[in-house]
């Protein structure tokens, strides 16, 4: 299958739908698909053995935003694929999405941003509507939506789409592993972090309005804790004034191996944001055998069993947040519970089966199309 995938955000920017990309692009190579990547401007020519191809883009907070571009078009007639993938498709996508249908190629749209939540942060009141309008008319060009969770499933259904089907993502069940808390250098980040023995309650992202870290401050005062946060952005200044006088260590972007010797490090893992349509981190600490706490919204709902492995705690109700994190810190053995059930609950999602998954979603919308051609081919009077 020639696989055209078009996305919003590309290496060096790293990201969950960076990550999902370079995942399905790793597993296209590895089955002997054909695959070609188009992005906005800064990317590396080639990944996975695939040429990825830069187009013009324009800066918003840090990140590149694909414009429109005649190229989209020349690019996608010159590889002819069987598919296009539009990851997370905004200004970008919603051109390879309309340059594919000119050309009849079916075309898949996947879901990862809280519009919801990015409308309520930004205070856009009525302007919401406009934002959910333009998502609604960029998808229904697309053949098929992948929604990551079920809250996200009823957002878009809310909005009047249809052609929706499930698609969660994949976990790396070998670099995160319980066992890689024994590993020497994980030993040895584990005693930095806490060098009398404290619980270590991690987090991993970005350091961004969206993922609410500031939230973190309900633990302030709490005995017996250190604050592990890996990630960086632009709410770092503003977070160091928020934690002052915290016990936290800032270990800054981490990825491959130093990023799962950072889950090892950690007792417990803490996501406050409620802005997460899948919540990828959470799955990766629960891969890494760790119980986890996140807010009852949004992706973390599929993810976390309340009582089983985390706790989900009220949406903005920072008393409840510590009262979880609270539970885990003062009972060793709840966390060992709830991490193997956390470790259990992600067995089945490797990358291998997520992205096996998402190849025969390739293959309904490239079937469907088919049928609809040989339709369109069959005279009308012989369809009578």
């Amino acid at each position: 299958m020639r696989v055209a995938l078009i996305t919003e955000s590309f290496l060096p920017t790293v990201s969950g739908v960076t990550t999902s990309v370079c995942k399905v692009l790793e597993h296209l190579s590895r089955t002997g698909h054909d695959a070609m990547v188009i992005a906005p401007a800064g990317v590396p020519a080639e990944y996975a053995g695939f040429p990825v191809h830069g187009v013009p883009a324009a800066r918003y907070r840090q990140f590149p935003v694909g414009m429109p571009s005649p190229q989209v078009h020349r690019l996608l007639a010159d590889f002819a694929p069987d598919v296009l993938h539009a990851a997370s498709p905004f200004l970008l996508g919603a051109q390879g999405i309309a340059a594919a249908n000119r050309q009849d190629v079916p075309s898949v749209a996947v879901f990862q941003t809280d519009v919801a939540g990015y409308a309520r942060r930004n205070r856009l009141g009525p302007a919401a509507q406009s934002v959910w309008r333009f998502v609604k008319w960029v998808h229904e060009g697309a053949d098929l939506t992948l929604a990551p969770s079920s809250a996200s499933m009823a957002d878009l259904r809310r909005i009047g789409l249809r052609r929706l089907a499930h698609w969660t993502r994949g976990v790396d069940l070998v670099g995160y592993h319980p066992n890689r808390r024994s590993d020497p250098e994980a030993s040895a980040l584990r005693s930095r972090l806490a060098p009398n023995g404290e619980v270590v309650v991690g987090y991993v992202g970005r350091l961004a309005p969206e993922k609410q870290v500031e939230r973190f401050r309900a633990l302030h005062g709490l005995p017996g804790i250190r604050l592990a946060l890996v990630g960086d952005g632009p709410s770092r200044p503003a977070l160091e004034r928020e934690l002052a006088g915290m016990p936290v260590t800032w270990l800054g972007r981490l990825d491959g191996a130093d990023l799962a010797r950072a889950y090892a490090s950690f007792d417990l893992f803490l996501h406050a944001g409620t802005e997460e349509t899948f919540g990828q981190t959470l799955q990766e600490a629960h891969a890494a055998g760790l119980p986890v706490v996140a807010p009852r919204a949004g992706g973390p709902i599929d993810l976390v069993s309340h009582g089983e492995n985390g706790f989900l705690f009220i949406p903005d109700d920072e008393r409840d947040l510590r009262r979880c994190v609270a539970r885990l810190v003062l009972d060793p053995a709840l966390r060992r519970r709830m991490g193997e059930a956390g470790r259990r609950s992600v067995l089945g999602r490797s990358w291998e089966n997520v992205c096996g998954a998402l190849l025969a979603h390739y293959e309904q919308v490239v079937d469907e199309r088919a049928a609809v051609r040989a339709m369109v081919a069959v005279p009308l009077s012989m369809q009578r």
